[in-house]
C-alpha cells in the first residue's frame, strides 16, 4: 500500500516539479521513495524533521539509475546482477542481444516479475531475481528500459538500473572493440 502512495507520489511529483529544482519532504524516506526520487535526478530534497531544523538530502548522493557501457560490461563479466532485454523477441533475432542477458518483452515484464520463480525460469530461461537483486534493464535505445525500471520500482525492487544507449550503444562499442 505505501509502496503505491510513494509511486503514485512520485509520478504526480515528476509533473509538477519539472521546473522546480528542491522538494520539501515532512516523513521520512523509504529507500523505495528514494529510488523513485532517484528517478528525477539533479533534484535536491529537503527534509523537515519536526523540530526547528531542514536536513539536506540530494538524489545525486543516491546511486546512478544509469549504468555505462563499461560498468555493464564489468556487471555481465563478474555476473553480479541480471541483465534483462526488454525488446521484443523479432527485434533480438533481428538486431542481436547482448551476450548474458536474458529477454523478457516490456509488455510481459509486470506479470514476469510476479511469477514464481520456476514459472519464471521456464518461461524465460533464466533466474528469476530477487526483490534486493542488482538488475540492468536494457533495451535498443534506451526508452523501454527506463520505463521497465519504473514498473520494477513499482513492484518492489530497489536494486535496479538501466543502460541509456541500448542495443544501439552496445553494438556499435563491441564492433568498433572487435575491430581494433
Amino acid at each position: 500500500m505505501a509502496l503505491n502512495v510513494c509511486s503514485r507520489l512520485t509520478r504526480s511529483l515528476v509533473r509538477v516539479v519539472a521546473s522546480r529544482s528542491v522538494i520539501l519532504v515532512t516523513r521520512p524516506l523509504t529507500s523505495s521513495c528514494w529510488t523513485h526520487l532517484r528517478c528525477l535526478q539533479r533534484i535536491r530534497v529537503i527534509r523537515y524533521d519536526g523540530a526547528s531544523s531542514l536536513l539536506n538530502f540530494s538524489s545525486s548522493s543516491q546511486p546512478s539509475i544509469d549504468v555505462s557501457y563499461e560498468q555493464l560490461k564489468k556487471l555481465l563479466v563478474s555476473r553480479s546482477g541480471l541483465v534483462i532485454d526488454v525488446r521484443e523477441p523479432w527485434e533480438l533475432r533481428e538486431y542481436g542481444n547482448i551476450q548474458g542477458s536474458i529477454n523478457v518483452p516490456l509488455g510481459q515484464l509486470n506479470g514476469a516479475l510476479q511469477l514464481e520463480p520456476d514459472e519464471f525460469k521456464e518461461k524465460y530461461r533464466g533466474d528469476m531475481p530477487s526483490q534486493s537483486q542488482n538488475i540492468v534493464f536494457t533495451c535498443l535505445a534506451g526508452v523501454r528500459s527506463k520505463t521497465a525500471l519504473e514498473a520494477a520500482v513499482s513492484l518492489g525492487y530497489t536494486k535496479v538500473q538501466h543502460f541509456p544507449g541500448g542495443w544501439q550503444e552496445w553494438a556499435e562499442r563491441e564492433l568498433i572493440q572487435t575491430k581494433e
